[in-house]
């Protein structure tokens, strides 16, 4: 039973966290993706073996990390390898079973960019590619996510192939694992699936306290629904309690999450007196 009030970003964080099965062997990006994992090994998926593009892998996130390569994800870690290792060992040989992907724009069949906004060359970047390509190519199966991006029609640079043009394009294509790609979009919106024969977004669930039409208010297409739209997931206390010990900051307002920081340090303190006295 639910007994603690949560934030939008909250239901977002613990609902990408339930996407990480029990030993899965997931790749995670920055920020959001290493919040939800660090939820799901203390809550419902303590097995599943969590890694960065860097080479630290099976690592229990203690603190976020600031980059891929950040030392602090090394406390406690199975082992290390290098970049290229990461891609031809890992990745290309199937291990791979979900890659997490942050989305900047994204079509109906979930090709995305994530690297200018326009027309290259002379467009704006977002960001470079990254390990996105290979990720989305050779993992089983692709969560992704979608903070300030945005829907668009046709994407004027493809950085990660989806669906390609629907249905078995990209079955078809032969370049890919079987049966990989997009699984997920999630949003602060909704949660978009992808049709099993036309391989085309659909909403599967909305965000609590959002309708049909806002949704569609932000996509360019005809965007199918549900016919039965689905629960949004409602986070156990445990995942609450997990989340906030580790990211305050990812829950609540810059002041509030600092003052959670400095009383959450305090606890942890106090129990290590406790437990040398008692020792």
């Amino acid at each position: 039973m639910l007994t603690k009030k949560i934030t939008r970003q909250e239901l977002l964080i613990i609902a990408a966290s339930r996407q990480i099965q029990n030993g899965d062997v997931s790749i995670l990006g920055i920020g959001l993706p290493i919040i939800a994992g660090a939820v799901a090994k203390k809550t419902h998926a303590p097995e599943a073996v969590l890694m960065m593009e860097s080479g630290i892998c099976d690592f229990e996130p203690r603190v976020l990390p600031m980059h891929v390569a950040d030392a602090s994800a090394t406390r406690g870690y199975g082992y290390a390898t290098d970049l290229f290792s990461v891609f031809s060992t890992i990745t290309y040989a199937g291990y791979l079973d979900k890659a997490f992907l942050g989305v900047g724009q994204i079509d109906k069949f979930g090709n995305i960019n994530t690297s200018y906004l326009g027309t290259p060359p002379g467009a704006p970047r977002i960001s470079a590619a990254g390990g996105a390509p290979e990720f989305y190519a050779y993992a089983k199966k692709t969560i992704l996510t979608m903070k300030g991006g945005q829907f668009v029609e046709k994407l004027p640079y493809l950085t990660s192939p989806g669906y390609l043009g629907g249905g078995s394009q990209r079955e078809d294509s032969g370049r890919y694992t079987p049966g990989s790609g997009p699984s997920v979009l999630l949003t602060s919106k909704g949660i978009f699936k992808f049709d099993e024969e036309t391989r085309e977004m659909y909403l599967a669930a909305l965000f609590p306290g959002v309708c049909v039409d806002t949704v569609k208010a932000d996509v360019p297409w005809d965007l199918k629904i549900a016919d039965t739209l689905e629960s949004f997931p409602v986070p156990t206390d445990e995942e609450i309690r997990a989340l906030r010990e580790f990211s305050p900051r990812a829950s609540f307002p810059s002041p509030v999450a600092v003052q959670l920081v400095f009383e959450n340090f305090k606890r942890k303190i106090a129990a290590k007196k406790a437990a040398r006295k008692a020792g």
